[in-house]
């Protein structure tokens, strides 16, 4: 049985992949949380990550291997990220990362998400060594907070 993905995270998806942040933050809930190893970000704090991404980053791509239904609302998408540093990087609580020009390349990796009330109301990335934000930062030469 084939089962329908939910709208808003294919409207997500192509958010990421346009980098209209503006259509991203139509698709997440008010109370999202974003949980990573070692931080949670609310939705304010998720999107200003995302435009300091895109604004370091002008060309980061996804490409990513389907939609995957976990069912009642639970998805996962296999990520490939990667792009070249041509811009300041600002990081909410960082000191402003000039531009170094090289080339990032995350692992890939799962995030899953999960759909209520047709808004994504959690997204949690599979930690892996080498992931973002960690990995992005010691592919570009900087020493690393604790992030």
């Amino acid at each position: 049985m084939t089962r329908t993905i939910a709208a808003v995270l294919k409207a997500y998806v192509t958010g990421l992949e346009t980098h209209d942040v503006d259509k991203v933050a139509t698709t997440l809930s008010d109370e999202l949380l974003f949980i990573s190893a070692t931080r949670i970000l609310d939705k304010a704090g998720f999107l200003a990550v995302l435009n300091a991404l895109y604004t370091a980053f002008p060309d980061w791509h996804y490409e990513h291997e389907g939609i995957e239904d976990r069912r009642q609302g639970n998805y996962a998408i296999k990520w490939h990220q990667s792009g070249t540093h041509t811009g300041t990087w600002t990081l909410p609580g960082m000191a402003p990362i000039a531009p170094t020009g090289k080339q990032v390349k995350i692992p890939p990796h799962y995030f899953y998400y999960r759909v209520a009330g047709n808004q994504l109301t959690l997204i949690f990335p599979e930690p892996v060594v080498g992931g973002a934000p960690r990995g992005i930062l010691e592919q570009i030469g900087v020493s690393v907070p604790n992030l």
